[in-house]
This record gives structure tokens, sequence and C-alpha cells, in this order.
């Protein structure tokens, strides 16, 4: 197994475009994402592989271990050995609740490919279909790992058979989502075919997984993986068919390089002008070119200030180096390059375009902000969101003196989160919170309760605001016609 590098090994694999991936994993809420990721931190050495599976070490604010769900969206920088080749993932995990889609979204912009996790049971949820079309919006490749494989052998009892004609199922549905969301030129090719490795199947829980050439290869067939279970065989399964091994190699060779993925990713999401100077060196990841990045997620450190994390499209970003925020029109400076790990930040002193920087220093920096060396530089096509805040609770201190506490408090949250949004009602003098859901106002009056600050809120208040985006042309196409030949593959 892979260990872990310092980041002096990292950063020389930052500088070859050829060997990173930009990934994200996105999902249905509890379908198994951060479980998944266990797993590709264990392969990195960044974690016991014993505790792979449990420690759902990327989810590391205490709110979230302690509900077992994803919160905030967390990146993290991998180095994966492969054969005589090495590469750098920079995996981001994002929640699967609806109430924080805003943060799934943001980060679909920072990313090249997506890690789409389904539940081998509940199959293709709402939430799936919804960040599988975000994600197809930005241009953003999807690849399909069906996790819990082993609920359909202990809990509902499936033969090998039924497990194969299950999965063939998710596919042919799943493909459907293709086919409805994505852009011509990408129907077929990012179309799910489990023969050529886009597909993976397996069990984060039990940290085994497979894609159909690497079953193949290893020559193991349903009915092993069916007797393994029945056997207590189960850690034997684990190692001859280890999880972050299928995915990775999913990752590796189905997910763009950067200055591949920015060919028509940079056309899509920037409307400046494609055969000007800033616009040929985004297009082309050009590490000499102009700076541009893209803001897609804002941090408040209590020591460093404001920390922005986005996507660098074109250049260098050098500490001590001036830098331009377009859409604050303000100029500023980098204090520091970092890379995130998880909750840790490590700094690197540079960073070339095709990465994912945090920087410090830019204090005036948003979520959505975009960041360039060049005052002349268009923004970015801003993120549209699927949902807007449409819960709204009133909040107050019970005691007076602590009010200018608790309204600092709330603007910082705003900034790690646009989606929450606080104001003053002018008529009452109220404060009032808006949030995505209750979920998402509840996880908020959590974080202001841990501060010590004691307050009052209101019952919260839902208001629902509907529209029509776009009109649906019917179409008469027969869907049977992708079916997927994914029966008996694997069968003896």
């Amino acid at each position: 197994m892979p260990r872990f590098k310092s980041t002096s090994e990292i950063l020389k694999i930052s500088k070859d475009k050829d060997h990173i991936r930009n990934a994200g994993i996105i999902a249905h809420v509890d379908h198994g994402k951060t479980t998944l990721t266990d797993s590709l931190l264990a392969a990195a050495g960044l974690l016991s592989p014993s505790m792979a599976g449990q420690a759902l070490a990327l989810d590391y604010l205490e709110e979230e271990q302690k509900r077992q769900m994803t919160i905030k969206a967390a990146n993290i920088s991998l180095y994966y050995e492969r054969g005589k080749h090495n590469y750098l993932i920079n995996l981001i995990d994002t929640p699967g609740h609806v109430d924080f889609s805003g943060r799934v979204t943001r980060s679909l912009r920072a990313i090249d490919g997506a890690v789409v996790v389904i539940d081998a049971v509940e199959e293709v949820m709402v939430q799936t279909e919804t960040v599988t079309r975000q994600a197809v919006e930005e241009r953003v490749r999807p690849v399909l790992y069906v996790n819990k494989i082993d609920r359909l052998i202990k809990e509902i009892k499936l033969s090998p058979d039924q497990i194969q004609a299950k999965l063939g199922r998710i596919i042919q549905e799943f493909n459907s989502l293709i086919e409805m969301y994505a852009e011509p030129e990408f129907k077929n090719t990012w179309k799910i075919d489990p023969k050529n490795g886009t597909l993976a199947f397996g069990s984060a829980k039990d940290r085994w997984g497979l894609t159909i050439p690497l079953a193949q290869q290893k020559d193991i067939l349903f009915s092993y993986i069916v007797d393994a279970y029945h056997n207590n065989r189960v850690d034997q399964l684990a190692k001859d068919a280890p999880l972050h091994e299928a995915v990775l190699e999913m990752i590796t060779n189905h997910m763009p390089a950067p200055h591949i993925a920015q060919r028509y990713r940079v056309p899509k999401i920037w409307k400046g002008d494609l055969n000007s100077k800033i616009g040929k060196a985004m297009v082309a990841c050009d590490e000499n070119g102009p700076i541009v990045m893209s803001v897609i997620n804002v941090n408040v450190d209590p020591q460093a200030g404001i920390v922005a994390t986005g996507r660098l499209f074109s250049g260098t970003v050098d500490q001590g180096e001036p830098i331009y925020l377009v859409n604050s029109k303000m100029n500023s400076r980098i204090q520091q390059v970092c890379i995130y790990m998880g909750p840790y930040r490590e700094v690197v002193g540079s960073l070339s375009s095709g990465n994912i920087p945090a920087l410090l220093g830019v204090s005036q920096a948003r979520a959505g902000e975009t960041i360039s060396s060049l005052q002349s530089t268009a923004p970015f096509e801003a993120v549209r969101y699927v949902t807007e805040p449409v819960v709204t609770m009133a909040i107050e201190p019970k005691h007076s003196r602590e009010l200018p506490r608790l309204i600092s408090f709330l603007r910082k949250l705003s900034i790690e989160d646009p989606n929450l949004v606080t104001k003053i009602n002018e008529e009452t003098g109220e404060y009032l919170i808006s949030g995505m859901g209750t979920l998402h106002l509840e996880i908020a009056k959590t974080w202001i309760d841990k501060t010590g600050l004691d307050t009052i809120t209101s019952n919260p208040i839902i208001m629902y605001r509907e529209s029509i985006k776009k009109a649906l042309a019917h179409s008469n196409h027969d869907h049977q016609t992708d079916i997927i030949n994914f029966y008996y593959l694997l069968s003896p």
C-alpha cells in the first residue's frame, strides 16, 4: 500500500498536469461518500487501514461526527502511486443533504470529474439526480460507484444473478440522467459502461470494491463475493479487492487532467474573450499566464483570518504576490499559499494552474470571487444554485449586551456559507437568519450556541416560491435501447 508522502513530493506532481486529477465525491445523503473517502485516505497513508470506513476523517467537525453527516465540503490532496506513475488527486468530499447543496454547487466549479455514489438498495434518489444534473451542467464528468453491495447480500439476500440484474437497472437509470441533462457532445461519451471501467461497485464499510476490468483481471466472480459474506471471509475479500484500487483507477483512467478539461470547461463557465491573452492562458491551463482563480469556499480562521480556496485556472500563485479581486474591484496581496489536508492547511509557498490552492491575505474575498493578476479580467459565470434560502427564523441574544457579539458571529457564518442569509427587519428591528431548510438553520443555531451565546429564536417560517425554469419537450426516444448489457459479465 502507498505510504504518506511529504508536501514537497506532492508539489513535484502539482506541476505535472498529466498526472493531476481534480475530483469530487457527490451523492444523495447517507449513501456512503465520506466512508468511501476514508479508504482513499488510507491508500495515501493518511489514515490507518483499520480505521477506514469508521473514522469519517473528512467529517472533521464535531457536529459532523455527532450527526454522522457531512455539513461542510472538505478537500484534501492525495498522493497515489499506480505502477510506474504517481498521481496528485485533489479530492473534495461534499455534503449529501439538500440543505447543504449550495456547497456542492460551489465545489463543482473546482473539479473536473465526480464520483457519484449510489446506495445499491435505495438506487437513484432525488438528490442523486440533483447533483448529477449540477455536475454535467458544469461540464464535470461523472463516474459511478454503487455502494452497500453487502446490504443486497445480508439484508435482501439476493443471488449473484439478482445482484447483477440490480446493478444493470441502476446503470440504466443513471444513464437516463446523462441522456436527459448532458449536452449533446457529452451524452454518449459520459454514459456509464461497466466494460470500460466507469462503474465500480462494492462496500465502503467493508473496504472492498471492483470494476469489471479489475474483477476479470483478478478472476473474481459475483458468486465469490456472495460466498465471502456467507462464510465470514469479508476481510479476505477486502485484501483481494481493495476499494481504493477500484475507485482511484476509475478516477485516473476516466477523469480528465486539468489542461484537457479546461479546453471545454472554460468556454462554459467564463464568458470573457477566449482569444485574448487571458482566455488562451485559461483554455491551455498555462502556469506562465496571468493568474485567474475562481474562489469556491471561504473559511474564517480565528488566527489567520479569511482563507479563500478555489480552482486556479491560469498562472502561478506565489506568496507575497499582488492580485486583484475582480468582483470586489479591490487590490490585495497574497500572504500565504497553502493546500488543504482535511482540517489542516499545509503552507506550500507557490502553486501552479490546474490545482486547488488556499490563499491567505485576501480578506475581502468571498465565495464566487474571481481573483486575477490583471484588472481587465472578466469574472466567472455566477454559480447557479438549485434552491434558495426559504426558511427564516428570528434570533436575538437574551442579554442585549451580547448583541455586537451575535452580529459578529452571524457575519462570520454568512461569509463562510453564502446560502445562510442574515438581515435586519427594518419594521420590527428583528435579526433574521434564512437558510435552505430547517436542518440548515438548526446547524447554524448549534454553532452559535457553541460560542457560549445565549439566544432566543422564533419558530422557523417557510416561504415557498415556485417558478418555471424552462419548458421540457417530450421525446419518443425509447430508453430501452440504452440498456447496458451488464448481466452475466461476472458469471461463471
